[in-house]
């Protein structure tokens, strides 16, 4: 048995076909939670079974959760890195669908996940409080 699933945290299905506000709705309570990784696999079950015009924003969210799974497992050049990666990735794709698809507040992330990849850059992960590493995705 895995470690996440002898934790009580089941897997995400490798074949999850999920709607764009639940997978919304999904990855905001697993990144708040801090399960960045459980985020991530269902931000790419939406990015695979989605529409084609929403895959960057489904893609880009799930590099900015991998980025925020490598800063909680003290990979400080991976964290930046996958938090920019996503970021440019998000800006690039959804430019044109509104700031607020499925509730989610996509000027927020990009705010957060700029702001904790210059830091991690400038600082290493010491100091990074743990909050900032459960996002919310969805506007409050």
């Amino acid at each position: 048995m895995g470690t996440a699933a002898a934790a009580g945290q089941a897997r995400i299905p490798d074949d999850l076909v999920i709607t764009g506000a639940a997978a919304a709705t999904l990855a905001d309570q697993l990144l708040r939670e801090g399960r960045p990784f459980h985020a991530h696999e269902v931000l790419e079950a939406a990015w695979k079974s989605g529409p084609p015009a929403e895959r960057d924003l489904w893609q880009g969210l799930a590099q900015i959760a991998v980025g925020l799974t490598h800063a909680r497992r003290g990979n400080a050049r991976g964290a930046a890195a996958l938090l920019r990666r996503g970021a440019e990735r998000v800006r690039a794709g959804w430019a044109h669908g509104g700031s607020q698809p499925y509730g989610m507040d996509i000027p927020a992330v990009l705010a957060a996940s700029d702001d904790l990849a210059a830091r991690i850059e400038r600082h290493g992960l010491d100091g990074i409080p743990p909050a900032d590493l459960s996002p919310r995705l969805l506007r409050p």
